[in-house]
């Protein structure tokens, strides 16, 4: 079984990446390129740490460079701002089935905590997952902080998430953290969802 694996800059993600390897799922890295909302260095983490979760691992892992930028600035242009990480996240996973499509992927696997960050609400977990029929795996989802941060310690993970790296400057100072799938469509109508979708499944490059 194969699973598209989200990787950010941050710390949870390549854990859940690490944890579903060990339990035998074939892993294809994808991290989102929210540039120009956010630095060159922040990429340069997630590849990195892309790699650390595979040497962990003992394998190569196919590892993609998705652009996101141009869906960001779309949506903050046409929809209400405190619902853009949730149509952010609707997008990533609306990508995500594209491309394991191609690389015939079976599901997809985040490092989701419940309730850590506004888009980590069970509310707008439920509206995100709707984005996509493929399963979302999430393994931290019950996980809190430092049991997260102790497995990275061990994998070697922490040590690069922690370098300085621009986080996303285009996110709401005030997201909704109780969206409703029926908002989301609403604001999700005001722009052309399936170019944007295709345009970044399109625009995804491997990185070596």
């Amino acid at each position: 079984m194969r699973g598209l694996a989200l990787v950010s800059g941050g710390i949870d993600s390549p854990v859940a990446a690490y944890l579903m390897g060990r339990q035998g799922l074939d892993l294809v890295f994808v991290h989102f390129d929210n540039r120009p909302f956010t630095s060159d260095e922040e990429i340069e983490k997630a590849k990195d740490l892309m790699r650390k979760v595979d040497d962990a691992l003992g394998r190569k892992s196919t590892r993609l460079l998705v652009p996101h930028g141009k869906s960001q600035t779309e949506f903050a242009r046409a929809c209400k701002r405190n619902m853009e990480c949730v149509l952010c996240r609707r997008m990533m996973f609306r990508v995500a089935e594209k491309l394991a499509a191609k690389v015939r992927a079976d599901c997809i696997v985040t490092g989701e905590s419940l309730g850590q960050v506004a888009s980590q609400t069970l509310a707008n977990m439920y509206v995100e997952e709707r984005a996509t029929k493929l399963p979302i795996l999430r393994p931290l989802v019950g996980f809190d902080k430092v049991e997260i941060e102790r497995i990275a310690k061990t994998i070697g993970t922490y040590e690069i998430s922690i370098l300085p790296g621009l986080c996303c400057t285009i996110a709401p100072k005030k997201p909704s953290t109780y969206s409703r799938l029926e908002t989301a469509l609403e604001e999700e109508a005001r722009v052309d969802l399936e170019r944007m979708a295709q345009e970044e499944a399109d625009g995804a490059t491997e990185i070596p």
